[in-house]
């Protein structure tokens, strides 16, 4: 029971964070793009690529940490299903080039951002 609880306050915070960079990039950059749910996207993939490699290489710490950082904060703060209404919403009203970018750019930028991540993670745990 312990672990659900951990993973909910881990959300929790993830959720928290997610909104308050959407509130603030749709708030500076407008809505045309979701610049929100692409940044918040990205740089979960980051944060889950160090974290992930970080606590594997780590194996003296708790498992309490993979079930608060990764699966809840993380979870919780990214955004894959808004990712896709917002795409679906561009495509909806025939901003194919916003759409289309959106996909090739998160997917990209993403799997960028994970190996970014994983490289980092290593640089720490090698120093």
């Amino acid at each position: 029971m312990l672990k659900y609880l951990i993973v909910g306050v881990g959300g929790f915070f993830g959720s928290m964070m997610r909104f308050w960079v959407g509130t603030l990039l749709t708030a500076k950059l407008g809505t045309r793009v979701p610049w929100g749910t692409f940044a918040v996207n990205t740089t979960g993939s980051f944060l889950i690529g160090l974290i992930v490699t970080v606590l594997v290489a780590r194996s003296d710490l708790s498992p309490n940490w993979r079930y608060l950082i990764p699966i809840g904060f993380i979870g919780g703060y990214t955004t894959f299903s808004a990712f896709e209404y917002e795409t679906f919403r561009s495509f909806e009203s025939g901003d194919m080039l916003i759409a289309a970018l959106n996909v090739i750019g998160s997917i990209i930028a993403g799997f960028l951002c994970v190996w970014l991540g994983v490289l980092a993670g290593r640089a720490i745990e090698h120093q």
